[in-house]
């Protein structure tokens, strides 16, 4: 589809639509046909989001704690909050693949493709049309997911309330394992599992290792509850 159509659902209107075009261009595409992908826009995004959504807690969450807001900043600027914007504004309608990922089932769908690509337009915004119009766009698409994630900030973590239901009982040993860490040292990818007294209970992934465990003892609890 034309990029163009994308532009008018973000309600916006760049100067360089080559900049919204690279930030939409995958690295499997990229590669087979010699030109920039999204990587280095990926990057600026990635910290322009994060410092917007500070921004945005500390001018409107006053009863917050430092702690807090930084579990709810967390919370937000992930994969699955990014992944929901993707999905809210089609954008694997518009993605630019390579044949390899085209033909991968999970191809246009990928989540952590769209995601990606959600940071990589921000910062297309950014550099296109300035930071008000950016923190815009990150403001109106994650208030939503901020406003809960604030509500919800003084709960247990996954990890704890894990801990608290496997050794109600006694003591028990709980091990947390990275299994897999990939990707540029900008944006990596880890994959954790957790076991108890050597049964593996789940495995997550996140952007941390941290994120990862919790991910991990999340499904774990899933499959107890």
């Amino acid at each position: 589809m034309d990029v163009k159509n994308l532009e008018k659902d973000l309600g916006l209107e760049f100067n360089n639509i080559n900049l919204l075009k690279n930030a939409l261009t995958h690295t499997s595409y990229a590669y087979e046909n010699n030109v920039k992908s999204n990587e280095k826009l990926e990057f600026l995004g990635d910290s322009i989001l994060e410092f917007i959504t500070s921004k945005y807690l500390y001018n409107n969450y006053f009863n917050l704690k430092e702690g807090e807001m930084t579990k709810v900043r967390a919370t937000v600027v992930c994969e699955d909050s990014l992944y929901k914007i993707a999905v809210k504004h089609n954008f694997s309608d518009f993605l630019y693949l390579g044949k390899s990922e085209r033909y991968n089932e999970s191809g246009k769908k990928s989540k952590a493709i769209l995601a990606d690509s959600v940071e990589a337009v921000i910062a297309a915004i950014y550099l296109d049309l300035g930071i008000e119009k950016a923190e815009k766009f990150i403001i109106d698409n994650l208030k939503d997911e901020i406003k809960i994630a604030s509500q919800n900030v003084g709960e247990k973590d996954y990890k704890t309330v894990l801990q608290e239901k496997l050794q109600i009982n006694g003591n028990v040993t709980i091990k947390y394992t990275i299994l897999k860490e990939e990707g540029p040292d900008h944006d990596k990818k880890f994959v954790s599992q957790v076991e108890c007294d050597g049964k593996v209970l789940g495995i997550g992934e996140g952007k941390s290792k941290k994120s990862s465990e919790m991910m991990a003892a999340k499904q774990a609890l899933m499959k107890i509850n």
